[in-house]
């Protein structure tokens, strides 16, 4: 039976509907413009906010990827409480009706980011949500997260994957995107603070893997899993290497904390005002100086257990693919100006 993909015009979706039509699975993919969509599956046109196409988009499906969400660093709280939570509950709801059998909801470590939170290291799926969290975007995925746990049961089996800054060949805006732009415009500092970080990553092949076990294996209702690289990352020296695959210089000028306090502080109030946040994306966040000043690795020893789940693509081979990759749209002038 058929697989219906959400969010499939964006990177990982797209690269869920490719992986399971190479495997022979019959897809259908959501997106709100038909010509966004993969090329081979068949296309359903519905929105998270309009239950008479959602329930369209799933009937005859026998399991959901819910791979769509409002991400940001900034935003009004009741878009995201409206597309992530609100739209990933009637989405369940409409896919149970319709007698699917399997929701794989696309998670994210994002939903443990507390916003006075520190290191977070080779922590599983025992860690709790915090009390408070970094932003909208953490907070309301940890509660749809929450919600799609919570509706597991023996008919309806539902289960969470979280993968980390995916990247890889097809990626446009991730977060390894957004640093190679502010690299090679030169405004990328080093904040490290002399501190060593370390991050887990998920190559896109990763993700994909885990989603096709997610859909067939057993005992995973109302579980969550980390999906992750083999290893972490060196955040910073690792930084370093891309730069110098893709001919930059490597972070250089050091800001110290009072000052990128200070920046942090200056900037949230100016994007408070609605007429800024709608125009421009602000040139630094909270979120985005966590993602390179904290360290955060994941145990995958439960999807390793529970899903057969094994990360086969070492960074530098996934490096190499990605700079072919960029190499063959045009380079990196092109990458950056599609940003």
């Amino acid at each position: 039976m058929t697989v219906l993909v959400t969010g499939a015009s964006g990177f990982v979706g797209g690269a869920i509907v490719r992986g399971l039509l190479a495997r022979g699975v019959p897809v259908r993919a959501m997106a709100r413009d038909p010509a966004s969509a993969p090329a081979g599956a068949e296309v359903a046109v519905a929105d998270l906010a309009d239950a008479a196409t959602l329930a369209r988009a799933v009937s005859g499906v026998r399991a959901v990827v819910h791979a769509a969400a409002l991400l940001g660093e900034f935003g009004r709280p009741a878009e995201f409480f409206a597309v992530n939570v609100a739209g990933t509950d009637r989405l369940m709801q409409e896919a149970a009706a319709a007698g699917a059998a399997r929701f794989v909801f696309i998670g994210s470590p994002s939903a443990l980011m507390a916003p006075d939170g520190g290191d977070q290291l080779g922590i599983d799926e025992s860690a709790p949500y915090p009390a408070r969290f970094l932003n909208s975007y953490c907070e309301t995925k940890a509660v749809a997260e929450q919600l799609v746990l919570a509706a597991d049961t023996p008919e309806f089996t539902t289960c969470s994957l979280r993968p980390r800054a995916v990247w890889g060949p097809g990626d446009r805006r991730g977060p390894i995107v957004q640093l190679l732009a502010k690299l090679r415009a030169g405004r990328l500092p080093d904040l490290s603070g002399g501190r060593e970080v370390w991050a887990s990553l998920c190559y896109v092949d990763h993700l994909v893997q885990a989603v096709e076990l997610a859909l067939e294996a057993e005992k995973v209702g109302g579980r969550a899993y980390f999906v992750a690289d083999a290893e972490p990352v060196s955040v910073w020296p690792t930084m370093g290497v891309v730069a110098q695959r893709f001919g930059l210089a490597a972070p250089s000028i050091t800001v110290p904390p009072p000052v990128l306090s200070g920046a942090l502080a200056a900037i949230e109030t100016v994007w408070r005002i609605p007429a800024v946040a709608q125009r421009w994306t602000p040139p630094l966040s909270r979120y985005a100086v966590a993602l390179v000043t904290r360290s955060a690795t994941y145990d995958i020893s439960r999807a390793e257990r529970e899903l057969g789940y094994r990360p086969t693509v070492p960074f530098a081979d996934g490096l190499e693919r990605f700079h072919e990759w960029v190499t063959g749209i045009g380079g990196l002038d092109q990458l950056v100006a599609d940003l």
